[in-house]
């Protein structure tokens, strides 16, 4: 049996071993098991109405082929298939009369209406070959275009195989297609008419593009209903080109959900908007209907609209444009000056930028007569008219106009300078009050916006333009006024001095405008104003003070570090009994500056030295805290990998600090405020950040001193076991040396006596500080130096740690009982990231522990430990070794066994312990591994949500559920009734409290959890309306509305009370139709 034979009986059936027949086929000829002759004589049989007169045309080839006029469908398949399986270099070598044959042969079957797709598959293989010339590319166009099918008849998959054959075809010979001229449009406008799929026309518009800017059209720009507008000599005959777009503007396409194929209404407006916009010819239509559809009460029809004028402005030329500025600037005016919607007139505001963009090209001169002159005057007379009373509703958007078209070009930006600023200037004068002058400098800084994006600002790298700048005989008089209402208005007038601190920033960064002294005065005014008091509300202006400097530190970095940083230097106190806690607004400022490689290294020998002043004194912990937090700040915004001074920070802020901070103790001295806890943990984040980017020698330096603390004869750890709990605290900085170190390190070569060591301390240690950094540190040994080679190691020591907990009672030793199970949590975190082969038998020793009446709950609180964030056992910053599926390892695990021990086993008093652990589980779940356990999961949500003095749990299970609500409501129609219940209670005040919040000792991060249990409590609510069917909901909105909600709406935090307002809006709106869909 043939290939061919096979392939027709197939087909039908099993369409993927159909394809492997031809797929096979193809190989063969490649292979030349098989000759192309021979593939097309094994058609033969499948023929009908042999015609004669074609097989005595022609080559040889030709001559052992009978081509017919009708051809079976599956067997132009299985030819098409063929063809495209084959690789293409293999068709360049096949003789050109065989591809011209193939071409004819399927151009002969594009007329036979139910083979269509299947000629244009065979076309399409073909025309990828060298052999494939732009004779048979006319060929085929021609053929495609008199096959007298009407091609919105076929269905979409053969309209699009079509579409995308012409589409070729324009891509690989588009000089022999122009050859067709006047043929090729109308046959290309004809056939892609009246086409409403989306995949489909995003090939058109892409073809059409194509026509409108290649070929000459000039005959062919007609339009339906624009009689008024077409040349007498245009026939009517003629395709109408113009037409052929418009017609679909604009889009209203809405994707279907789940949509494949991935086109949203915008990409099909990008692709129309690119076509309308393609030539000038288009403009007497283009121009006259878009204005006309302005008018439309949709915002969105507006927006394209809008978008669409942008986009034709930017593409037709000068004199195109010019001709209908008029038009389009009345319109555009009223969209501007009268918008109901902020996006539009925003969008407004682009299209008249891009009109005087257009209008500016070539304009050397700024001529009052130009068409940009002419199109700015009434502009510019329009918005002085409007600005004389620049408190009224339409002065706001007259200085946008003015933005907006200023900003176009420097010629655009002449133009309205000579118009508007000494007009402004002398209504300035005249007002009578700080509201007036504060909205006229707004307009002024706007100008100066446009100013510094045209003419550069002191490090800007683009050439100057030739246009000198107009503000420059205003600079005096702007100079002046802007300095006066900075440092001369009271000081209570915020707004004012901030409106007039912006545009100053403007003047100074400007390329070439103020001198050197004005822009030094300039930094003194920002100075003066960071380092004074101000009244209540001032430091928005101190933040915008800051945010000037820094803007300037870029350009002028010398002035900052001969003006700014003496002054804010001044103000550091060398004792922190000299004043009150203004040094943190200087260091944050400093910091701020610092970013700057040049200007860091002034603040780093700066602050050291400040330091070193400090420690003299015997400060509190919080001054010297403050001033490392600063260097750490700017550390953080630095490439410390590729910065040159990396070995300059870690021999001064890793070894000379950690220095300072051991030498105390190896020479038992007092202790100084380095050695406090909190400095400790900022010195480790410092040493952290430098660490690791240092290359592989410095670390190993560093791995050598992570217990000596580079320092000679520190004490052992044994040692310092024994030494007072403030020199024990030392251990901290050994915790974040340890993360900061790469896998390839080698940090011990005893790493098991270091292992039992740490472990040993750990389980004995009393002092909490101390325990969590051994605690950390045995889970960044076991993650990523211990494992898998000391595997025998680790399962000795969980077991004994599991000894630990069930051989000895509470009231033993009850420091070490709980140390035991800590360090058990951190073994088992440190072993689940990296998911050894211990992981399922810790896991179930987890699970079992968690009905024990002593140690259940807090090892149902430790649940949390297992997958929770930590700064230090971040994988990405600190190398740990992590898998992707570790959470879904957890999650599966434990879930199950969670569900089964509650419902089977688990007693009144411990069945909170599941309940605990599993919320700490889910707490950092994925959604999309959550939602398909939703059944099992809901009942035990709810009964977590009922759980007392557990805020923490409620809060991890509202949040889940509020994701179930929103993403699978199905689940849970069932339960709205409670879920309702249970959310109302968790919303008032004193509902999640608890005597002793879970993971916070103090008083105020409990509130602070409580609170977020109500805000997710309100946030869950907010999504019934939208999520569950109308008729489910019915008797519950007045209940939720009228007599629960009112509870929050009087909760003491603001946040809780706006999420109250936003979810009794919801409710409230319960049964109307949303206007966001």
């Amino acid at each position: 049996m043939s290939d061919v034979q096979r392939f027709l009986l197939t087909i039908d059936n099993d369409p993927k071993a159909a394809a492997q027949i031809y797929e096979n086929t193809a190989k063969s000829l490649e292979s030349k098991g098989t000759k192309l002759v021979d593939v097309v004589q094994s058609l033969g049989e499948y023929l009908t109405d042999e015609d004669a007169t074609i097989r005595a045309k022609g080559s040889s080839f030709q001559r052992n082929v009978y081509l017919v006029r009708m051809l079976t469908v599956p067997a132009v398949a299985y030819f098409a298939g063929v063809l495209s399986a084959l690789d293409p270099k293999f068709l360049s070598r096949q003789q050109i009369a065989q591809v011209n044959v193939s071409v004819q042969f399927f151009c002969d079957r594009i007329r036979d209406a139910s083979g269509l797709k299947e000629a244009a598959q065979g076309l399409q293989a073909l025309q990828r070959c060298h052999r494939f010339t732009g004779e048979n590319a006319v060929q085929t166009a021609k053929a495609l275009f008199t096959t007298g099918q009407d091609l919105r008849q076929h269905p979409q998959g053969t309209r699009f195989v079509v579409l995308i054959l012409l589409d070729s075809l324009l891509s690989n010979q588009r000089d022999a297609l122009k050859g067709m001229g006047e043929e090729f449009i109308l046959g290309m406008t004809d056939r892609v008419g009246g086409e409403k799929d989306p995949r489909n026309l995003m090939v058109i518009f892409s073809m059409l593009k194509v026509l409108m800017v290649e070929w000459d059209i000039v005959n062919h720009v007609e339009v339906r209903g624009f009689k008024s507008y077409q040349n007498e000599n245009y026939t009517h005959s003629q395709q109408i080109m113009f037409d052929s777009v418009f017609c679909y503007f604009p889009i209203t396409f809405r994707p279907p959900p789940d949509d494949p194929y991935g086109i949203t209404a915008q990409d099909l407006k990008n692709r129309l908007r690119a076509c309308i916009a393609s030539t000038s010819l288009f403009a007497r239509f283009t121009f006259p209907a878009l204005l006309d559809k302005l008018d439309s009460t949709s915002p969105n029809v507006k927006k394209d609209v809008l978008q669409t004028i942008t986009a034709c402005t930017s593409s037709y030329d000068v004199t195109t444009v010019s001709a209908y500025t008029t038009q389009l600037w009345e319109s555009l005016k009223y969209e501007i000056l009268n918008a109901q919607e902020e996006d539009l007139a925003e969008e407004a505001l682009l299209a008249a930028k891009a009109i005087a963009k257009c209008l500016s090209t070539g304009e050397k001169s700024a001529t009052p007569q130009s068409p940009l002159g002419r199109f700015l005057r009434p502009i510019t007379t329009e918005c002085n008219r409007l600005l004389q009373e620049p408190q009224q509703k339409q002065a706001k958007p007259a200085g946008q106009i003015l933005g907006a078209i200023s900003s176009a070009s420097p010629a655009a930006f002449v133009h309205v300078v000579k118009a508007v600023v000494a007009p402004l200037l002398t209504v300035y004068q005249d007002a009578g009050g700080l509201g007036k002058q504060r909205a006229l400098l707004n307009v002024l800084n706007v100008l100066f916006e446009s100013a510094t994006s045209l003419y550069g600002t002191w490090n800007s790298l683009e050439s100057r333009p030739e246009l000198e700048n107009p503000l420059g005989p205003f600079k005096d008089r702007l100079y002046e006024l802007y300095s006066r209402t900075l440092m001369g208005t009271a000081a209570e007038e915020v707004s004012f001095r901030l409106v007039a601190l912006k545009g100053l920033t403007y003047l100074a960064i400007l390329r070439d405008y103020l001198t050197n002294d004005e822009i030094q005065m300039v930094i003194h005014y920002l100075d003066e104003i960071l380092l004074s008091p101000g009244p209540h509300g001032h430091d928005g202006l101190k933040e915008e003070a800051i945010q000037a400097l820094i803007q300037m530190s870029k350009m002028k970095s010398n002035l900052i570090m001969d003006i700014t940083f003496p002054a804010f230097m001044a103000k550091l106190p060398d004792s922190d009994k000299e004043t009150s806690e203004d040094y943190l607004s200087c260091l944050e400022a400093l910091a701020k500056l610092s970013v700057e490689e040049h200007i860091f290294e002034l603040f780093l020998r700066r602050l050291l030295n400040k330091l070193d002043i400090v420690l003299l004194n015997y400060p509190a912990p919080a001054y010297p805290r403050a001033i490392l937090s600063a260097i750490l700040y700017v550390l953080g915004k630095k490439d410390l990998e590729n910065d040159p001074k990396l070995e300059t920070y870690f021999e001064r802020l890793v070894v000379g600090l950690i220095r300072k901070v051991a030498q105390p103790i190896q020479d038992s001295k007092d202790l100084t405020a380095l050695n406090d806890e909190s400095v400790l943990h900022v010195i480790g984040k410092l040493a952290n950040v430098i660490i690791r980017a240092l290359p592989k020698n410095n670390q190993d330096e560093v791995a050598r001193n992570i217990y000596t603390y580079f320092v000679s004869d520190f004490p052992s750890l044994e040692d310092l076991e024994r030494r007072q709990p403030e020199q024990r605290r030392t251990i901290i900085l050994s915790t974040y040396l340890l993360a900061s170190l790469r896998l390839d390190v080698t940090v011990s070569t005893d790493i098991e006596t270091l292992f039992n060591q740490l472990v040993d301390w750990a389980v004995h240690e009393t002092d909490s500080p101390t325990r969590m950094a051994l605690l950390i540190q045995i889970c960044l040994l076991t993650n990523k130096w211990l494992l898998p080679e000391h595997r025998q190691l680790l399962q000795r020591t969980t077991n004994q740690l599991m000894q630990n907990l069930i051989n000895e009672t509470i009231s033993s030793n009850s420091d070490t009982v709980a140390n035991s199970l800590r360090l058990l949590l951190y073994l088992s975190k440190a072993i689940i990231l990296r998911l050894d082969s211990l992981t399922t038998t810790l896991l179930n020793n987890l699970l079992d522990l968690l009905s024990d009446p002593h140690y259940g709950l807090p090892t149902a609180r430790g649940f949390s430990i297992l997958l929770g964030p930590h700064d230090l056992l971040a994988s990405t910053t600190n190398f740990l070794v992590t898998r992707q599926l570790h959470k879904q390892r957890v999650f599966y695990q434990c879930m199950p066994r969670i569900a089964s021990d509650i419902r089977s086993s688990a007693s009144a008093a411990t069945k909170p312990n599941y309940l605990i652990a599993l919320a700490g589980i889910i707490h950092s779940i994925p959604t999309e591994i959550i939602m398909p356990q939703l059944d099992t999961l809901l009942p035990l949500l709810l009964q977590s949500i009922d759980l007392p003095d557990n805020p923490g749990v409620k809060e991890a299970s509202i949040q889940t559920l509020a994701i179930t609500v929103r993403d699978a409501s199905k689940v849970v129609e069932g339960y709205i009734g409670s879920l309702i219940t249970r959310l109302l209670s968790s919303i008032t005040v004193g509902s999640a409290s608890s005597s002793n919040p879970v993971g916070h000792k103090d008083l105020l991060e409990g509130n602070q959890i409580q609170q977020r249990v109500r805000t997710a409590a309100l946030q869950c609510l907010q999504l019934f309306p939208k999520s569950f069917r109308h008729e489910l909901l019915l008797g519950q909105e007045k209940r939720v509305v009228k007599e629960l909600l009112l509870t929050a709406l009087d909760d003491p935090k603001r946040d809780v009370r706006k999420e109250a307002v936003d979810c009794r809006a919801a409710w409230l709106r319960l049964g109307e139709d949303d206007e966001d869909d």
